[in-house]
C-alpha cells in the first residue's frame, strides 16, 4: 500500500522504542519494588505505573499495525478507531483510578500527562480514522504524532514516577529510621 509504505521505518523505530522501553519498565520496578511497598501501593501503581505501560504497548500496537501490508487504508483506520476508544475508555479509568488512590495526591502535572494528553492523543487516532480518506496525509501524520506523544507520555511518566520513588519515597523511609538504624513502627 502506497501511503503506509513510506512509514515504515518511522513505526519501525517507534516501535522498537516502545518495547524497549517496556522492558525496562520491568527491570525499574523490580528495583524500586521494596521502595514501592506499603499500604495504598497497588492501588497507586494502577493509577500511575500501570498506564504507562500500556501507552507504551498502544505505541508499540499502532507500529505493528502501521508496518502491516494492509490492503488499503479503510482496515487500518478501523484498527486506529478501536485503538483510539479504547485508549479513551482507559484513561477514564485512570482518571477514577487517580481520584480514588489515598497513597498520593496528584498535581496539576500528574492530571496532565496521565489524563488530558492522553485524551488528546487517544482522540487523535479517532481523528485519524474517520477523517482518512478526506486526508489521507494529515491523518497519517496525525497518527505518527499520536505515536511520537504516546511515547513520550510514557517516557515523562517513567521518569516521574522513578524520581518520585527515589527522591520522595526513599526520604521518607530514611526519616522514619532512629540513629540505631530501627524504623519507627517496629
Amino acid at each position: 500500500m502506497t501511503e503506509l509504505s513510506g512509514w515504515s521505518n518511522f513505526y519501525v523505530i517507534v516501535g522498537s522504542s516502545a518495547g524497549a522501553l517496556i522492558g525496562l519498565q520491568f527491570v525499574v520496578m523490580t528495583l524500586i519494588a521494596d521502595v514501592a511497598s506499603g499500604p495504598g501501593a497497588a492501588q497507586t501503581g494502577a493509577a500511575f505505573g500501570t498506564p504507562t505501560i500500556v501507552h507504551f504497548g498502544s505505541t508499540l500496537l499502532l507500529a505493528g499495525i502501521q508496518c502491516a501490508p494492509w490492503p488499503g487504508v479503510t482496515p487500518v483506520a478501523i484498527t486506529w478507531a478501536v485503538l483510539g476508544l479504547a485508549g479513551l475508555i482507559y484513561v477514564a479509568l485512570v482518571a477514577r483510578r487517580m481520584r480514588s488512590q489515598t497513597k498520593y495526591r496528584p498535581e496539576l502535572e500528574d492530571w496532565i500527562f496521565h489524563v488530558l494528553l492522553p485524551l488528546v492523543t487517544y482522540g487523535i487516532l479517532g481523528a485519524s480514522a474517520i477523517s482518512i480518506h478526506a486526508h489521507t496525509r494529515v491523518a497519517l501524520f496525525s497518527v505518527a504524532a499520536a505515536a511520537m506523544l504516546l511515547l513520550l507520555i510514557g517516557i515523562h511518566n517513567s521518569w516521574d514516577a522513578v524520581t518520585y520513588h527515589i527522591y520522595y519515597q526513599r526520604h521518607r523511609r530514611h526519616d522514619e529510621r532512629d540513629p540505631s538504624g530501627n524504623t519507627s513502627d517496629t
